[in-house]
């Protein structure tokens, strides 16, 4: 089969789509399929050490990608229209699948099916006009916002099928007036081979980590109340790995109020990120309410594959606290619960038992659920790849 990918970011870039895709074209590969990967010439995070997946890579002029307001849509207008003259011209595909960084990478899909008779997936890591409007960034009712839910809808009507990362996400995308029969859920995975629990040093601390994007769609206040109150103790640590947009602002107020019990670390590859992990006691994950359904955050499968608790603040109905309840694998708390956080964490700091035994539950299902094979193999389901070509 002749599998055509787009994406804006792909290996080595270590954006989490990027490396999602580049875990999915390792496996098609593996099973004899001839694919191609049409990504952008600029990167996002930083860089990926592993070797090159065997496909065709493609990439497209760009501009470089920025957190601007100027910036960001330039990069990514640049991206969509350069990737659909390249993905009318290469080999035929039999399926083209399109993620979305840009938003409305399925236009271009929607052009290779309706052009070239391929079959059309779209991977839906964010929901737009959704996630946008969800982050305060597009007004709700602006003719901006009603213009591009218009083309994603009339894209995901026509689409083979649309593959969303969880049950949030599934309702979010059924309230546009889409078929239910056409959405199948495929919640993401991390590499086992890459991360893992690692021993445990003696400690009375407790470090709490936080890996990759520090967006808008995370709530950091509920945790900045928390690292107050707990800053006059020295057994509470922080550590924040990766970046985003708030990232650096929760750097800076760290510095400006003296909290001495949070760090800051750019990203880094998987395989430096388990050592980080492999320092920790619970990993952290949060969520606005807002943001429900436009997406689902990724970190907490690489947590639960370093065997580490999750300790999830956001909504009740989010994929990871319905994960959390369906493993015992960690705790959830809703935004704003500062107190009931800092109650939390003392009690675990007090009671180490109860952070092993989460952390075993939360590795035992990422064993058996979501693990890398676990999870091409469900995406490589909704493709209808489930053969070797």
């Amino acid at each position: 089969m002749r599998v055509l990918l787009l994406n804006q970011f792909f290996w080595p870039d270590l954006a989490a789509t990027s490396q999602l895709l580049t875990d999915l074209v390792r496996h098609l590969a593996a099973e004899g399929h001839d694919v191609t990967v049409i990504c952008a010439r600029h990167s996002y995070a930083g860089a990926d050490c592993t070797e090159p997946p065997p496909v065709k890579i493609v990439r497209v002029p760009d501009l470089a990608f920025a957190r601007s307001r100027v910036a960001r849509p330039l990069s990514y207008l640049s991206f969509l229209i350069t990737s659909a003259w390249f993905a009318c011209r290469v080999p035929k595909p039999d399926i083209v699948i399109t993620m979305t960084t840009p938003p409305l990478l399925g236009v271009v899909g929607l052009a290779v099916q309706v052009l070239r008779g391929a079959k059309h997936f779209i991977w839906e890591m964010d929901l737009y006009p959704d996630a946008a409007v969800d982050l305060r960034v597009l007004p709700a009712k602006s003719l901006l916002t009603r213009t591009i839910a218009f083309i994603a809808d009339s894209v995901r009507r026509r689409a083979s099928a649309i593959i969303v990362l969880g049950e949030c996400m599934r309702a979010r995308v059924i309230s546009h007036g889409i078929s239910p029969e056409r959405i199948e859920v495929a919640e993401n995975w991390a590499d086992g081979g890459l991360l893992h629990p690692a021993p445990k040093r003696p400690s009375s601390d407790l470090t709490v980590i936080y890996p990759g994007n520090l967006g808008l769609a995370h709530d950091t206040g509920t945790v900045t109340a928390a690292m107050r109150q707990l800053n006059s103790n020295p057994a509470f640590r922080f550590l924040f790995v990766g970046g985003g947009p708030r990232s650096e602002p929760l750097k800076r107020l760290c510095e400006k109020e003296g909290l001495s019990g949070a760090s800051f670390l750019p990203y880094c590859s998987r395989d430096r990120l388990n050592q980080f992990l492999g320092e920790a006691d619970i990993g952290l994950v949060t969520q606005t309410d807002s943001s429900l359904g436009s997406l689902v955050p990724s970190k907490a499968y690489s947590l639960i594959a370093a065997g580490l608790p999750i300790l999830f603040i956001g909504p009740a109905e989010s994929t990871v606290a319905a994960m959390i309840r369906r493993f015992h694998c960690g705790w959830e708390l809703r935004c704003g619960e500062s107190d009931r956080l800092v109650a939390l964490l003392e009690e675990l700091r007090q009671n180490p038992a109860l952070v092993e035994e989460a952390g075993a539950l939360a590795r035992q299902a990422f064993l058996i659920h979501y693990d890398k094979p676990a999870g091409v193999r469900r995406v490589c389901n909704a493709l209808g790849l489930t053969q070797a070509a």
